[in-house]
């Protein structure tokens, strides 16, 4: 591993998994060699959710809301709106959708491992 500095005055955010959200890389997953991914993810305003219920296979994730809200639907729980300062952690595995958020919606997401496969399902 090694040491790994990024700075907001720097941030180049690209798409990525979801269409309604730019992705800003923190540089962990080269520094980590793919054990660790960290982004920085806002909402493309005017854009809407559109996600179906799936599942990732990975290890970890970890969602901190920086900015808006988001509201998810969570196997076994239902629905749960997220405000700046509220933090999840999703279990491997579990069924989640993302129903709704705002445009000014922007979060930090940690994963292990940095790649992994999102599953849709059906219902």
């Amino acid at each position: 591993m090694k040491l790994s500095v990024s700075h907001a005055e720097d941030a180049e955010f690209s798409s990525g998994l979801r269409g309604f959200f730019e992705y800003r890389d923190l540089g962990i997953k080269e520094s980590t060699d793919g054990k660790v991914g960290a982004h920085v993810i806002r909402a493309v305003p005017g854009e809407h959710a559109e996600g179906d219920k799936h599942t990732h296979k990975l290890e970890f994730q970890m969602v901190y809301i920086l900015k808006g809200w988001v509201k998810f639907w969570y196997e076994g729980t239902g629905e749960v709106i997220l405000k700046a300062g509220s933090c999840v952690h999703q279990p491997p595995g579990i069924k989640h959708q993302e129903l709704a958020h705002s445009d000014d919606l922007e979060l930090i997401e940690i994963i292990l491992p940095a790649d992994f496969e999102t599953v849709e399902v059906e219902e």
